[in-house]
């Protein structure tokens, strides 16, 4: 089985609607996924946009929401997900906002790319205390038995 990850509010590699932007309401968009490998114990969703701060001349990826420790059973998250409604024991890690949960994109320059990326740990991670992306990473090392993207693209007018 492969792993996909899909949203009923964009299509891989199409626009994302404003309302999950920061001209909108800056909320994040339904997520939903199947396909997990059969040892998955939880998951982690990592959204970035590697074309920061100009897409013609990228210097850095900027983070917009961490998430961690989702358990396995859960496949999908609503819009506008608020942290009290996330599913059970998923955690959250800071963003390049230094802020807990979702900000969405809002580039300042050009059409960016946002990289929403689902990956399958054969662990559940301990508590890293709102990591930062560098800190997940690390802690997921190792870890990864399946991982699939779905990249959406937004450019202000």
């Amino acid at each position: 089985m492969t792993l996909i990850l899909q949203s009923p509010d964009f299509v891989h590699q199409g626009e994302i609607p404003k309302t999950f932007t920061c001209d909108g309401n800056d909320s994040s968009p339904a997520l939903s996924w199947s396909g997990l490998p059969k040892n998955t114990k939880s998951l982690v969703l990592i959204v970035d946009d590697p074309d920061a701060p100009d897409p013609a001349k990228p210097k850095m990826t900027w983070v917009h929401w961490l998430l961690y420790n989702i358990p396995p059973a859960v496949t999908e998250l609503p819009p506008a997900v608020a942290a009290s409604d996330l599913p059970a024991g998923t955690q959250q890690g800071k963003n390049d906002w230094k802020r807990i949960g979702y900000g969405g994109p809002c580039p300042p320059i050009g059409r960016h790319r946002y990289f929403y990326k689902l990956y399958a740990l054969d662990i559940e991670l301990p508590d890293l205390h709102q990591p930062n992306k560098t800190q997940l990473e690390t802690a997921m090392a190792g870890h990864i038995i399946g991982q699939t993207e779905l990249i959406g693209t937004y450019q202000r007018q």
